[in-house]
């Protein structure tokens, strides 16, 4: 039988993870909401006629 207290000591986070969810977090995404917003931005921008 499984003893779940000795596993849950013996548990470890893995560092990979950890590292991964760092390195998401530090970036700076552009996500669908950001891309909406800057091409109505740009639609309702004046066009400069040459």
């Amino acid at each position: 039988m499984i003893n779940f207290e000795e596993e849950l000591r013996k548990f470890h986070p893995s560092l990979e993870v950890e590292d991964a969810e760092e390195a998401i977090y530090n970036q700076d995404l552009t996500d669908m909401a950001d891309l909406v917003v800057k091409v109505v931005k740009e639609s309702k921008a004046p066009k400069n006629m040459e």
